[in-house]
């Protein structure tokens, strides 16, 4: 299965794309959080990321899930920033405090080619729901010197329908986390009012754009794969999720329930989330899932609990 960018590409389809791309970064408009800045002129909003890409680091991942590592790894590029900022992330040095360092989107590029060079089985951008202009072009100036495996679109599900229907064309495979199925249980727990009804009309929008996930000699190419991390005392919260993926998404979804929660970040200053997830609760979360009807669970870490 060919790469859906490159048919973008064969199309010219990418200069009317960052076109578009560079007008919401003159006037923020990237994520739902529109901030409004010109982060052409330096100034940053809520995300903290100006006009070029904070990079962490970049490398062959092999605890992501199996369709993704396969026998190479995914190849990984983790963002710095995030519009999002949960205060239970776990990768708070990260998202919070933007450790990396600023690249170009032909440096961004040439990382893409070089995970490519090690034989990783696709590009897993970590986090990019802020730099959505700049990964086009990016994948663009990949494209044209031989990139050819799929593009993951690794995001905390925070993402605004403007820029996914940009990326409609660019992305072969969307992995979104659910964290929250109403605004209501993620109230304290992330920098945002609207998480949850943003996240569910984003879900939709990545799934009408690529379908169930398509996994071929156990290599995801194409495709949907939802994250869901159960939280201490949020298993209700968690079914809501599950019903609403198999209702109203696909109960074909292929779906990560994850049991690896621990308070990291400024958790332990919330008395919910304070704990580690109890092994009943992961237990009830993952059932749950299966009597709404998903039957593509990845359960694999859950010899982590």
């Amino acid at each position: 299965m060919i790469p859906v960018y490159l048919k973008t590409l064969k199309a010219g389809g990418f200069a009317e794309k960052i076109q578009a791309g560079k007008a919401l970064l003159k006037k923020c408009r990237v994520c739902p959080r529109n901030c409004g800045v010109n982060r052409f002129a330096g100034e940053t909003g809520e995300c903290h990321t100006g006009s070029e890409v904070i990079v962490s680091s970049y490398f062959a991942h092999f605890g992501e899930e199996a369709p993704l590592v396969g026998r190479h790894g995914s190849g990984t590029i983790f963002i710095g920033g995030c519009n999002l900022q949960c205060v239970f992330c776990q990768n708070y040095e990260i998202s919070h405090l933007l450790e990396g360092r600023t690249v170009s989107t032909k440096r961004l590029a040439e990382m893409m080619l070089e995970l490519q060079d090690r034989s990783c089985h696709n590009i897993n951008i970590v986090t990019p729901s802020h730099v959505v202009p700049q990964l086009i072009e990016s994948i663009k100036i990949a494209a044209e010197n031989g990139l050819k495996i799929p593009l993951v679109y690794n995001t905390s599900g925070y993402d605004s329908l403007v820029s996914l229907r940009l990326l409609d064309g660019i992305v072969d495979i969307y992995m979104p986390d659910f964290k929250f199925f109403s605004d209501q249980s993620a109230s304290g727990y992330v920098a945002v009012k609207n998480y949850a009804e943003v996240a569910k009309k984003a879900i939709r929008e990545m799934h009408r754009q690529v379908g169930d996930l398509v996994i071929e000699d156990g290599i995801a190419l194409r495709g949907l794969l939802v994250r869901h991390l159960v939280m201490p005392g949020m298993v209700e919260d968690s079914r809501k999720i599950f019903h609403f993926l198999a209702r109203e998404i696909s109960p074909d979804t292929y779906l990560n329930v994850m049991p690896q929660y621990h308070p990291a970040g400024k958790a332990h200053l919330h008395a919910q989330i304070a704990r580690r997830l109890y092994q009943t609760e992961y237990t009830q979360a993952v059932q749950a899932a299966r009597e709404k009807g998903m039957h593509r669970l990845d359960t694999v870490f859950e010899q982590q609990l």
